[in-house]
């Protein structure tokens, strides 16, 4: 089809005099309005403006303009269709080949905190009409969207005497129906923000719309007989996948999903505003410390549990040197990610071939979705993320004796690292570090007895004289529905527990507590991990 008028209407004005220019010498009639006219104009550039051809003016200040008989009719008309043919005759309708639109910035509009009426004025209503109408009669029209795509149009035109090919003016069709379709969700999922619907509803919208993107196909999911792959929400965010990948292969499903869970602990012990080192395997932690030295926060986290370390995943929220990077070498480790790295640094760990080595520099300000989304049969599970986080607000003394400073400190720490543990949670901590952890069993007594359990095995690893525990805190994500939970923590050695509370058999509980000569707070937050 060959393009003898263009009409053209953009507000991204990037590349578009020199296009426009070698769009004029293959004899292209352009008809333009508004802001785009002028810029042409500007430029010598001879144009139509669209209020002269339609002999209407724009009104109400430019909402009007395109939305005219003599537009849409010049673009959707099938040009084999005699009944087209003659209403195009008959009422002075020209063809319009090429529409080049590009819409108002309603996603940087709203992204700027503008005022309620300056977004709903950046909603384009007449550029999705003419984008719409000509990638639906693709058949005759070419439609463009991207700038990115002028070069495109141009060696399309200079190989085809002036036209474009059915497939490439099908693809621009294709492509211009995505942007329209996302451009529309941006004004759904804004204005909805702005309903009277009651707070359940807010959180919760009768229909869910994901917009999400794919950025790339993984080689398997979290098994090798598993596809996968890695979609976007918002990629321009700041996310795990914002960083920036300094060595090694590719990121696995498992290596992502694992660093994304070291993360979010690191974000979430950002409390206490300390270097933190997180050792994260199976997306469960085995490892967590805080400490003034992140030599020695990386030394007491991998204390905690060493052989399960091994193969896992380490994040931490400061710069990583040269005594570091010597410590993280010596054993395998799948991925490391931190703010930055020193040089030498960087060197010693480069000299292993299967480390992934990852820089973020924003990684504790990281942007995390509203919703967690399940699928489940013939539908999907959706909840809000957890955010509620511990603080000393929360804590209640329910037991004659009171943490110390220093237990209490270490109740906060545990109880922040325990909502990050697959439930039935138990966590040990001592001096800001985890000393053993119970994930992900049936029973809170059993994962009570396995965090004392791996523990052992950690300090006689560690040819220790005392257990890890002795002296230590505990916490657990939900209460314990008996006394025999709590007994096993503290004949494992703590001294100091805290749990939300709220089961029927508190009393009992805390007769125990009593009885065993230990402090117990509540904090009233339960954090089930499934």
């Amino acid at each position: 089809m060959k393009i003898r008028r263009a009409l053209i209407s953009v507000s991204n004005k990037t590349g578009l005099v020199g296009f426009v220019r070698r769009l004029v010498k293959h004899d292209v009639e352009i008809l333009s309005t508004g802001g785009t006219a002028s810029e042409l104009r500007n430029h010598d550039i001879e144009i139509r403006d669209v209020s002269n051809y339609t002999k209407f003016p724009e009104i109400m200040n430019g909402r009007v303009k395109t939305l005219h008989p003599l537009i849409h009719g010049g673009i959707l008309a099938i040009r084999k269709n005699e009944k087209h043919l003659n209403d195009a005759k008959n009422n002075s309708i020209e063809f319009i080949d090429l529409v080049i639109i590009n819409l108002y910035p309603f996603e940087e509009t709203i992204k700027r905190d503008n005022s309620y009426n300056e977004c709903i004025e950046n909603i384009d209503i007449g550029g999705p009409a003419m984008i719409r109408s000509a990638a639906k009669n693709h058949e005759f029209i070419t439609v463009i969207t991207d700038p990115n795509d002028y070069n495109k149009l141009l060696d399309e035109m200079e190989s085809n005497s002036s036209g474009t090919t059915l497939n490439f003016r099908k693809s621009m069709a294709i492509k211009a129906f995505k942007k329209t379709t996302e451009y529309d969700k941006n004004i759904y999922r804004w204005l909805s923000g702005f309903t009277d619907n009651k707070v359940d509803e807010e959180y919760f919208p009768l229909n869910l719309d994901l917009n999400l993107k794919r950025k790339s196909i993984l080689r398997y999911g979290e098994n090798p007989h598993q596809k996968a792959a890695i979609y976007f929400d918002e990629p321009e965010q700041n996310s795990i996948f914002s960083s920036k990948q300094l060595h090694g292969k590719p990121l696995s499903y498992n290596n992502i999903n694992d660093t994304e869970a070291a993360v979010e602990i690191i974000n979430e012990l950002e409390f206490f505003d300390l270097p933190t080192v997180v050792i994260i395997k199976h997306a469960n932690p085995c490892g967590i410390a805080i400490n003034k030295s992140l030599k020695k926060a990386y030394e007491n986290a991998l204390k905690c549990d060493p052989i399960s370390a091994f193969g896992g995943i380490i994040a931490t929220n400061r710069k990583i040197d040269k005594s570091i990077a010597e410590k993280l070498a010596k054993i395998f480790t799948e991925v490391i990610i931190a703010p930055e790295y020193e040089d030498e640094a960087l060197t010693i760990l480069q000299k292993n071939q299967n480390l992934r080595i990852l820089e973020n520099k924003n990684l504790v300000k990281l942007v995390y979705g509203k919703h967690l989304i399940k699928s489940i049969s013939g539908g999907y599970l959706v909840q809000d993320r957890d955010t509620t986080s511990v603080s000393r607000n929360n804590l209640e003394v329910v037991t004659n004796l009171n943490p110390n400073v220093e237990q209490t400190n270490d109740l906060l720490f545990a109880f922040k690292v325990a909502k990050h543990v697959k439930s039935n949670a138990i966590v040990y901590a001592k001096n800001l570090a985890t000393v053993g952890i119970g994930a992900g069993q049936m029973s809170r007594l059993d994962s009570a007895f396995i965090a004392a359990h791996k523990s052992d095995i950690a300090a006689k690893e560690a040819k220790l004289s005392e257990k890890l525990t002795n002296n230590s805190v505990a916490a657990s994500d939900a209460f314990f529905p008996f006394p025999d939970g709590l007994e096993t923590v503290v004949k494992a050695g703590a001294k100091a527990v805290i749990q939300p509370g709220g089961s029927i058999k508190d009393k009992d509980v805390i007769k125990a507590a009593n009885k065993l000569k230990i402090a117990m707070v509540f904090c009233g937050i339960r954090h089930f991990k499934h």
